[in-house]
């Protein structure tokens, strides 16, 4: 059936095709925090093993809204792991070895680089491609990741940040 929404379809498209890279950089997070969290060791296990499990949590939650919202509008949600790795602007990096501040300070990094994505993403969706709604979405998702950056650089000294 047709989506009629006020949307052109390019720019349903367009907006989809957003959402599909925001979704793979989600999916790379995800892994990634959940990697981190089997594997976290030292002294600050409990607490980072605890709020990595939150953070995957919450980022689970954020790839089903964004999925939704991609199939809202009419566009394939992506969902294999090689499209994932394919349109990530995230990169996925070897987990093994690594000390919890590395860890943490990745997560850190990843986060930040989500948020000024997202920052782009939100005004390409509202000012170019008349999508109010999907740019409030995103929005979202950039304070959830602006909150999770900040609890994990929490881990951290200012030396290291």
């Amino acid at each position: 059936m047709k989506v009629d929404i006020g949307m052109k379809g390019q720019d349903r498209e367009a907006v989809g095709q957003i959402l599909n890279a925001v979704l793979a950089d989600q999916h790379i997070l995800y892994v990634k925090t959940r990697n981190y969290h089997w594997n976290v060791v030292g002294p600050q296990f409990k607490s980072l093993h605890e709020l990595f499990e939150e953070q995957y949590t919450q980022l689970a939650d954020s790839i089903d809204t964004v999925a939704e919202r991609a199939r809202a509008l009419g566009v394939h949600a992506n969902g294999t792991m090689a499209e994932f790795v394919r349109d990530a602007r995230l990169k996925e990096e070897e987990g093994r070895g690594l000390d919890s501040a590395t860890m943490v300070g990745n997560l850190v990094h990843d986060h930040e680089s989500v948020v000024k994505q997202l920052r782009a993403d939100i005004e390409r969706c509202d000012d170019q491609l008349g999508d109010a709604g999907t740019a409030d979405i995103l929005t979202g998702i950039l304070e959830d990741h602006d909150k999770m950056a900040w609890m994990l650089r929490s881990f951290l000294n200012e030396k290291s940040v």
